[in-house]
């Protein structure tokens, strides 16, 4: 029989880098999981990822206080800023750009992130990718 499920908690963690403190122990101290263990084992699961590149966590908890977590890829803006070579967005997106990036950067992008787009092909992933670089205010060339 399957476990029943008391709840999901949705966190982003840098890789390498879950530790007891704020946000990870509060939330999971809350839903009255083992901190400890859920830090050793996304550290584990996260040791070949560069470290502090923040990725989002789900957690699933069980009634019996026992968990799973499934990592997804990276945010888009991350990658985003990474092409464009800059710290952040801008603060001012309509009027304000910070910086470029290209079509061919916008597929890299794509790639990296396709399992955890809602599209059907890559010119719509292309254009999901591409509207969140123009709210960060960065331009898209070639589209």
């Amino acid at each position: 029989m399957a476990k029943k499920i008391d709840g999901y908690i949705k966190l982003q963690i840098p890789a390498g880098q879950a530790n007891p403190s704020p946000p990870v122990g509060p939330a999971l101290g809350q839903a009255g999981l083992n901190i400890m263990e859920f830090c050793k084992a996304f550290n584990a699961g996260t040791q070949n990822m560069d470290q502090g590149v923040p990725v989002p966590v789900v957690i699933t908890v069980f009634a019996d206080k026992s968990f799973s977590y499934e990592t997804k890829s990276p945010p888009a803006s991350y990658f985003i800023k990474q092409a464009a070579r800059v710290n952040k967005g801008s603060g001012h997106a309509g009027t304000e750009t910070v910086g470029s990036i290209t079509l061919d950067q916008i597929k890299e992008i794509v790639e990296k992130k396709k399992e955890d787009l809602n599209a059907h092909d890559v010119d719509q992933a292309c254009k999901i990718i591409a509207g969140t670089a123009r709210s960060m205010g960065i331009s898209v060339e070639g589209m």
